[in-house]
């Protein structure tokens, strides 16, 4: 996977930045140069925060508090910025015994990279402290020296910036550090140094990314102990441009597992294919309403014709199967013949349905305006297989929720002609 890596002085203008490209095929590229013109194809991309611009501190803080930035976070840490705590971005890390490690940057420096990032179109997946990328073995303190300063790794999540020293003399801030951690039971056994390569001395041929050329010199080493009272040793060199993938982000809130980078994207495609699809469904579905309500229309405008040709005389047409319905049993009661719906059609119709009832359960039978009522103490089985002979016979057979004061097991059955 292509990495771009970059190094972001958080105290300077975001103009111009140093680099490292590394392809899939594992050969570096490295530059330096305005944020605009910086490779623009990787798929992973780290900022670099210069160990002098991190803070690393232990600070007891709630649990809610934790995994994430925030006021609390940074009000945990304002007594050793000196500012006003709105000023830091503040990140959890870690945990130190029952402590928890805490991260302060610039807030409005670290904002201002990443509008430039944004701004030259590169997604920014990881932001990592320089301290924390230097080699660490439990009970031993690594230290990177450039020959002048350089800051110094004490735990998994603790370390930083040390002040000036020579090559006879080490930094002061160091010794006091050591003395620190003498009272705290926590002195190191050793100290590791690494040899800072210089600017510009760092190169790759061959495909080689470990080739250094012009190494950085490093101090007195036995002056070195005499001065701190511990072992110190030449490690080798180190370049944040070589360091290894560290897990300790600062940029918490925005972690995403590597297999989910770049999902979204490759998703895009899907995405428009299927809400293209969406649409001419949606565009389907209304033109087959419009069509089916254009042929109800035009049916209705077909029977309200056919009724007016029939009955000229009627004022309103509403629903004209049923108007004409009711003139055709009009028309019949005025010829004396029954219609399906009368009494004597129905009970007739119904009969035959009722022959599994025992004698006595047909309690009571009604009939008004089309609508036959029947009370049956029957079970509620044997009744249901009424109710579906008698739709077979073209009848409408509801079963309705027994009376409130119905005696016994009644259960009432509405009969409706067709």
């Amino acid at each position: 996977m292509s990495l771009l890596r970059i190094r972001c002085p958080l105290l300077e203008e975001p103009l111009n930045c140093q680099w490292i490209w590394i392809g899939d095929d594992g050969l570096p590229l490295t530059g330096e140069g305005r944020i605009a013109d910086l490779p623009k194809n990787a798929r992973s991309a780290q900022l670099i925060i210069p160990a002098a611009q991190a803070l690393l501190t232990r600070a007891r803080v709630p649990d809610a508090a934790r995994r994430r930035t925030g006021s609390v976070l940074a009000f945990a840490v304002e007594e050793e910025m000196l500012r006003e705590p709105d000023a830091n971005q503040v990140s959890w890390i870690g945990s130190a015994g029952d402590e928890g490690v805490l991260a302060a940057v610039d807030k409005k420096g670290l904002a201002e990279w990443l509008d430039a990032f944004q701004a030259a179109a590169i997604r920014v997946d990881e932001i990592y402290c320089e301290t924390l990328l230097l080699p660490w073995i439990p009970g031993e303190w690594s230290l990177a020296w450039d020959g002048q300063e350089g800051f110094v790794r004490t735990g998994e999540f603790e370390g930083g910036a040390t002040d000036c020293g020579d090559d006879a003399s080490p930094p002061l801030s160091l010794h006091l550090m050591l003395e620190e951690a003498e009272r705290e039971g926590a002195r190191p056994a050793s100290i590791a140094l690494y040899a800072i390569a210089p600017e510009g001395a760092m190169t790759f041929e061959g495909g080689d990314a470990g080739v250094m050329k012009n190494p950085a010199t490093a101090p007195q080493i036995e002056a070195w102990q005499r001065v701190l009272g511990i072992p110190v040793y030449l490690a080798g060199t180190w370049d944040w441009r070589r360091a290894p993938q560290s897990s300790i982000s600062l940029l918490q809130e925005r972690k995403r597992w590597p297999l989910f980078r770049g999902f979204f994207s490759r998703l895009r495609p899907a995405v428009w294919i299927g809400a293209a699809a969406l649409v001419i469904h949606s565009l389907a579905v209304a033109a087959d309403w419009a069509l089916l309500a254009n042929e109800e229309r035009a049916l209705h405008q077909q029977m309200e014709t056919r009724f007016r040709a029939l009955f000229p005389a009627a004022v309103a047409v509403v629903d004209p199967a049923l108007q004409m319905r009711r003139k055709l049993v009009e028309a019949r009661h005025a010829a004396g013949v029954p219609d399906t719906a009368d009494f004597l059609p129905m009970i007739k119709a119904v009969g035959p349905g009722l022959s599994e009832l025992a004698p006595g359960s047909l309690r009571a039978v009604s009939y008004d305006s089309e609508r036959m009522t029947l009370e049956l103490a029957a079970e509620e089985g044997l009744v249901n297989r009424i109710a579906a002979h008698l739709r077979e016979n073209d009848l409408r057979a509801d079963i309705n929720p027994l009376p409130a004061d119905a005696e016994g097991e009644i259960i009432v059955l509405a009969v409706t002609a067709p």
